[in-house]
């Protein structure tokens, strides 16, 4: 029996767990030896241990066994599938969807850490690793649809790498939420990548990244006790830094509506995955404000075609949080915006996501209901669902 059997659902945000040597095998020989360096060091450590023995559960093959009773209480690295890709379709069959976007975990946030450093040349190479590691688990099965890392720390290479995650077979590219250390998201010369982007009918995706660069360090150091995050460590996000979350994607949808990247680009797909959407409706008002505001002054803005919350509704689809109120998004959105997600096999997903958002959606259309399951992110994916 699925967790989900009522309706077509797909899901537009789920996890492979990486073990200790995830990239080895797919890195660069060059860079081999920093790449596990910096793997080691940032998530694992002394760990190491710990993880050969999770590998070895899951390579027991009585491991399945329990695995439908127990399927949305085991997390993470514990969770059916999360990093052997041979148990993925058994997954993808007990959760009961039709397709899953595919993002890395630990390489998201590493590769998110060093692309504000000045080793842009092993930013590349580790998201070179990280996507090809993503292809190689995706290729177990077509519902599998596989993200693949752009960073934008550099403008010559950027579009370089989009060239050969399309190539490879993504079905999506992943840039960071936060705006490159030394120019705009929006930058003319990244209209390379947007370009190839749009010719392949692939979308452009945003994903949560690291805690770090929310909030300034200093707002924990508060005189109190320290709390720890959602996993009881220190890597996560807590409650004041939860908050801080939205200013992300605002702050690059912007760049990339006002200085005209969706213009340029009509046919371009935007996915703002795992950053909330509560934020939705006041945003879509604030940017007709800025039409309203600076439209007589900036050329830019007399340059567009549409309001600026028009881009945002023809072009981009965002997933709320299950802890959020999906149904008053919606209301105060628009039908066309907002995509189901589980984030299995992350503990941030919870147990009941789909049942969270069934109650929060009761009472919307079967239409809208449909849309939100199934029709938006039909349409932010486009071909790739054929």
């Amino acid at each position: 029996m699925s967790y989900i059997e009522d309706r077509i659902v797909h899901d537009a945000d789920a996890h492979v767990m990486e073990t200790p040597n995830w990239l080895e095998p797919f890195a660069d020989p060059k860079f081999r030896d920093e790449i596990q360096r910096q793997f080691d060091k940032v998530f694992f450590g002394s760990r190491k241990e710990t993880f050969e023995s999770v590998i070895a559960q899951h390579n027991d093959p009585n491991f399945t066994d329990g695995a439908e009773a127990e399927f949305m209480a085991r997390k993470n690295h514990q969770a059916l599938g999360s990093f052997r890709k041979e148990d993925r379709p058994l997954a993808v069959d007990l959760l009961g969807v039709q397709r899953q976007l595919i993002f890395p975990t630990t390489a998201n946030v590493l590769i998110e850490k060093f692309e504000f450093s000045d080793n842009l040349d092993l930013v590349y190479a580790m998201a070179r690793a990280s996507n090809r590691a993503q292809i190689d688990f995706c290729s177990i099965d077509k519902r599998l649809l596989p993200v693949c890392n752009v960073p934008l720390a550099s403008l010559e290479q950027a579009p370089a790498i989009a060239k050969e995650a399309i190539e490879l077979g993504a079905a999506a590219l992943l840039i960071p939420w936060a705006c490159p250390k030394n120019h705009a998201t929006s930058h003319i010369e990244l209209d390379q990548v947007w370009a190839q982007a749009q010719e392949a009918q692939i979308p452009i995706l945003l994903h949560v990244g690291a805690a770090d660069f929310v909030l300034p360090k200093a707002h924990a150091k508060n005189g109190l006790a320290e709390i720890p995050d959602f996993h009881g460590g220190d890597e996560n996000f807590r409650s004041i830094s939860y908050m801080a979350i939205p200013s992300g994607p605002q702050q690059a949808l912007s760049m990339l509506i006002l200085d005209g990247v969706l213009d340029r680009f009509p046919n371009l797909m935007v996915g703002v995955i795992e950053l909330g959407a509560v934020w939705v409706p006041g945003y879509l008002r604030q940017l007709d404000a800025v039409m309203e505001a600076f439209g007589r002054h900036e050329k830019r803005l007399q340059s567009l075609e549409l309001k600026p919350s028009e881009y945002l509704s023809r072009q981009v689809r965002v997933t709320p949080y299950p802890t959020e109120d999906a149904g008053w998004i919606i209301r105060n959105s628009g039908d066309n915006i907002c995509m189901f997600s589980s984030d299995y096999p992350h503990v941030e997903g919870g147990r009941n996501p789909y049942g969270r958002f069934q109650k929060t959606t009761e009472g919307l259309s079967a239409a809208t209901l449909d849309a939100f399951y199934r029709g938006n992110f039909e349409s932010l994916m486009g071909p790739s669902m054929t």
